[in-house]
């Protein structure tokens, strides 16, 4: 036996092994960012969902109406199908002077998300019913077409999502 030890790696082998992980790297990185976008694209939507829940239980325990619109400031309704912006739970109050609309979650917009969803919002009854015909909202990542959610929202307040554009 030698007297000599080892003493750690050689260049050569040090090289070999950072080539090895840069291969690694370059294969899984893709891969890694679909799995990022699925993930942004799931929880936006259980957002929504969870939004369309707060308002339909605001609406059932029988003050008044309440609903979901998009938003911007937080404190008002916007106008059109566009809610990347953010969007409003509301429910109406019944007050002294008349009905007022009283702001319930307020939810910020994903400047990575396209959420489309019906124009001027979706509002429930005192009985947790749809105040007009069923509706959708789309949820996909900014600039690309995979993965996206569709969330349907019956005449009766039930919800259902699934995986691909709305029909």
């Amino acid at each position: 036996m030698s007297s000599r030890r080892s003493r750690g790696f050689t260049l050569v082998e040090l090289m070999i092994t950072l080539v090895v992980l840069g291969v690694l790297a370059a294969i899984a990185l893709p891969s890694f960012q679909g799995v990022i976008r699925s993930n942004r694209v799931a929880t936006t939507s259980n957002e929504v969902l969870a939004s369309l829940a707060l308002a339909r239980s605001e609406a059932i325990k029988g003050v008044g109406a309440a609903g979901v619109c998009p938003s911007t400031d937080g404190a008002t309704c916007a106008t059109g199908t566009n809610w990347s912006g953010g969007w409003l739970v509301w429910r109406q109050d019944r007050t002294a002077t008349g009905v007022t609309q009283t702001a319930v979650r307020y939810s910020q917009g994903r400047p990575t998300m396209e959420i489309t969803g019906p124009d001027g919002g979706v509002e429930f009854t005192v009985q947790g019913r749809l105040d007009g015909a069923a509706q959708t909202f789309q949820v996909a990542p900014d600039g690309a077409t995979e993965p996206v959610r569709c969330i349907s929202l019956n005449v009766t307040g039930q919800h259902r999502i699934t995986k691909g554009a709305c029909a």
